[in-house]
């Protein structure tokens, strides 16, 4: 008996499930996604023509959230200015530079360490630097900081770590996905890569114009239909380049985003990128073996603590640069712990390529920590602060009265 759609409803009606539930406990809900995914799969019950598993069903579930990386990165590029963020200041630009050269290299210091090979410790560096975007908007706006004077710093580096990001997903698509064995092979492939992006963004800032006129059309219906064609044309025409498909979806929506028809595109897609967004981290809850998670505890646990402290730093150099007070740097820091969707995809990269399954087991434990623990750190962050400085003057008083007892 074909039991796809009921397949499909189980996991929809699972999401939806654990998105009540994280509602309730105000947390993100994209490690709740990954959780129920990782619960149910293979090695889930059985009964009547209730099949946890998702045998039948599996692969459209992967197809609905290769979706989902689509929107997700479309609907990014819609958001995402380079002239904003050129515009932004030194800060955000020095800024955003120390938070990913601080993060890339904790990635390549962890590869180092448990001697990981070049392929899997590059993909470990993206996991490393990609802060979540859809989590440090949702804490902004749940703690009510949205007004506070380092938000705005917040938010550009984010872009600036977004646009890296993009590179970076360019530069492994070349390296991992293509095939290529030789140096010359993967830097001409990354070149490649990094022209079309270039090529495609001069063109697209061209012909935005006639875009406009094309887009200008009163049926809901067919205006959401020409934005769909661009999008997956665009996706999957940059595949055959050797590009990913999401940098496809990213670079027509950044084309876009300089739309006069932006506001009513966002509100179409929106839906779809908040439906398919669930699918996808559902989807790769799925292809995890929780047995298999128990020797990447201790990759995971040093790399979390590398990434709290290159973020406080790189959260102290911004802040200090844009002349905010020690405590709003302190919630720069916590603020760009969290991580999720970006590091996923990353991960999705490492999988596809045939690398090590360690770097999947790794990535889900180092999400799902700092998915938790990055909204918990920033809504303590005055408490943290406070305590830091009570234990900064304790050691000055004893350190004085030490030096006056030595007398």
């Amino acid at each position: 008996m074909d039991m796809l759609i009921f397949e499909v409803g189980l996991a929809v009606a699972l999401i939806t499930l654990v998105g009540f539930i994280s509602t309730k406990l105000r947390f993100s809900v994209i490690p709740f996604y990954i959780l129920v995914g990782m619960a149910v799969g293979p090695h889930a019950p059985h009964f009547w023509i209730i099949d946890l598993r998702f045998i039948e069903s599996s692969m459209f579930i992967d197809f609905m959230g290769r979706l989902g990386i689509l929107f997700l990165l479309f609907y990014l590029g819609l958001e995402f200015s380079v002239a904003r963020l050129l515009k932004s200041g030194k800060a955000i630009l020095v800024g955003g530079s120390f938070y990913v050269g601080l993060n890339f290299v904790s990635g390549l210091l962890l590869g180092w360490m448990m001697d990981l090979p070049l392929k899997e410790t590059l993909v470990v560096c993206g996991i490393m630097t990609s802060s979540s975007t859809a989590i440090v908007a949702k804490v902004l706006v749940d703690l009510k900081r949205t007004a506070n004077p380092e938000t705005e710093l917040i938010m550009g580096m984010i872009m600036f770590d977004d646009l890296f990001i993009a590179v970076h997903i360019s530069i492994l698509t070349g390296l991992v996905l293509s095939g290529a064995t030789s140096l010359g092979g993967v830097v001409l492939i990354s070149l490649s890569a990094l022209l079309f992006i270039v090529v495609f963004l001069i063109i697209g800032r061209k012909v935005i114009k006639y875009l406009d006129i094309a887009l200008n059309i009163q049926s809901s219906e067919l205006f959401l239909l020409m934005v769909m064609t661009m999008l997956f044309l665009v996706a999957g025409f940059s595949e055959t380049l050797h590009v990913a498909e999401a940098i496809g979806a990213l670079m027509i929506g950044l084309v876009l985003g300089e739309s006069a028809h932006v506001k009513r595109i966002e509100h179409h897609i929106l839906p779809f990128r908040d439906f398919f967004g669930a699918v996808f981290f559902f989807g790769f809850g799925l292809t995890i073996e929780p047995a298999t998670l128990g020797g990447a505890v201790g990759m995971a646990l040093i790399a979390v603590v590398l990434t709290i402290i290159g973020n406080l730093l790189a959260g102290a150099i911004a802040g200090r640069l844009s002349g905010v007070s020690p405590r709003a740097s302190l919630n720069v820091g916590f603020t760009l712990v969290s991580r999720g969707e970006f590091s996923i995809i990353m991960a999705n990269i490492g999988k596809a390529g045939g690398l090590m399954p360690a770097i999947q087991s790794f990535a889900v434990l180092y999400v799902l920590i700092l998915a938790v623990l990055g909204p918990l750190l920033t809504k303590e962050s005055k408490s943290i602060y406070l305590l830091y400085q009570k234990l900064k003057t304790r050691f000055k008083r004893e350190k004085k009265e030490k030096q006056k007892d030595t007398r």
